[in-house]
C-alpha cells in the first residue's frame, strides 16, 4: 500500500462547515462555508481570507470559471453566486426553492448547475443569461456535474439511481446504475477517457464510458459512505468517504486503497487537486486536508 503525509489547516470555525473544495486560476485554493455561507480563499501556507455571501445562502460546490473568477451555488439561496480574486461576491438568482447544488464550467463557455429540488439542469452565461432544461424523471434529487470527454455535461441522479448527460443542445440521455439504490454523489472526468463517480449508499465508485457502459467497485468498507471524487493528477481517482473519516484512490484498474484522517470524525466531503500537487479536500469540522503520496 501506498504511504501518504495528511496535514489539517484550520481555515475556520467548527460550525462553519467546509464542503467543498477547487484550485482558482490565480494558484489559490477556493472553498464553501456551507454552514456559516461564506467563501474562502487559501494559499498553501498563508492564512486563509474568507468572504461572506450571505449568512442564510448556503454555499454548496465552487468551481472556476471561464472568465477568471469563482462560480458557486448558493443551495439554501436558490443562486448562482461569483466570486472575483478581489473578493466581491455577484448573485444570479434562479428559480424559487430550485436549491442548486452542483456546477461546473462547460465547453462551451458557461457554467452549467443542477437544481436538485426542481428536476432540471441549469445554464449559466457569465454575463448573466439563465436557461433550464428539464430532466424527464421526477425526485431525481440531480447533484453533481462535470464536462465529460465527449462535448457533454454528466451529472449524478442521486434519488433516480442514474447517471445522465446532457448535450449542449439540451438533450438527455438517463444511463440507470446495475446496483439498486446506490445514490450516486460526487462525478468526475478521468484521465482514461471515463466519467468516475460515488455511490453513497452502496458504498462503492462506479465509472461510465461515453457510450454508457458502466462498472462498479465495491469499496472495503461498504459503509464507508463515499461522497466526492477527483482526479489527482497522477492517474488515480481521489475520493472522500464522509462515514468513515476517510480519503482513498482508486487506480483505473480499480486498485483501492484508503488512508485514515488524523482528526476523528472531521467529516471530508469535496476533494480537489491543489496548485502544489497534492489533493485537498474539505472537512467540515473547520479546516482542509492536505494529502501527498510519499
Amino acid at each position: 500500500m501506498s504511504r501518504v503525509t495528511i496535514e489539517e489547516h484550520v481555515v475556520a470555525g467548527p460550525d462553519s462547515g467546509p464542503y467543498a473544495v477547487t484550485t482558482g486560476g490565480d494558484g489559490a485554493l477556493w472553498f464553501t462555508l456551507v454552514h456559516s455561507g461564506q467563501i474562502g480563499r487559501l494559499v498553501p501556507g498563508s492564512e486563509p481570507n474568507l468572504y461572506q455571501a450571505g449568512p442564510e445562502s448556503g454555499p454548496t460546490i465552487i468551481t472556476p470559471g471561464p472568465d477568471g473568477a469563482l462560480w458557486f451555488t448558493e443551495y439554501r439561496g436558490h443562486r448562482i453566486g461569483r466570486i472575483g480574486a478581489d473578493g466581491a461576491i455577484t448573485g444570479f438568482p434562479l428559480s424559487a426553492g430550485c436549491a442548486p447544488f452542483g456546477i461546473a464550467a462547460g465547453p462551451d463557455g458557461a457554467l452549467w448547475f443542477t437544481e436538485s429540488a426542481t428536476d432540471r439542469i441549469g445554464r449559466l452565461t457569465v454575463d448573466g443569461e439563465i436557461t433550464e432544461f428539464p430532466l424527464p424523471v421526477t425526485g431525481a434529487f440531480v447533484s453533481a456535474i462535470t464536462a465529460g470527454p465527449d462535448g457533454g455535461m454528466w451529472f449524478t441522479m442521486n434519488q433516480a439511481n442514474a447517471i445522465g448527460r446532457i448535450g449542449m443542445d439540451g438533450t438527455v440521455t438517463v444511463h440507470p446504475l446495475p446496483t439498486e439504490a446506490a445514490a450516486p454523489v460526487g462525478i468526475t472526468a478521468g484521465e482514461d477517457g471515463a466519467l468516475w463517480f460515488v455511490e453513497i449508499a452502496a458504498g462503492q465508485i462506479g465509472r461510465i464510458t461515453p457510450d454508457g457502459k458502466i462498472e462498479e467497485f465495491p469499496l472495503p468498507d461498504r459503509s464507508a459512505r463515499p461522497h466526492a471524487i477527483t482526479g489527482g493528477g497522477d492517474g488515480r481517482l481521489w475520493f472522500t468517504e464522509w462515514g468513515a473519516n476517510r480519503v482513498g484512490s482508486i487506480t483505473p484498474d480499480g486498485e483501492i486503497e484508503v488512508h485514515d484522517l488524523p482528526t476523528p470524525g472531521s467529516e471530508p466531503h469535496g476533494i480537489a487537486p491543489g496548485p502544489d500537487g497534492a489533493v485537498w479536500t474539505a472537512l467540515e469540522t473547520g479546516a482542509l486536508a492536505r494529502v501527498t503520496p510519499r
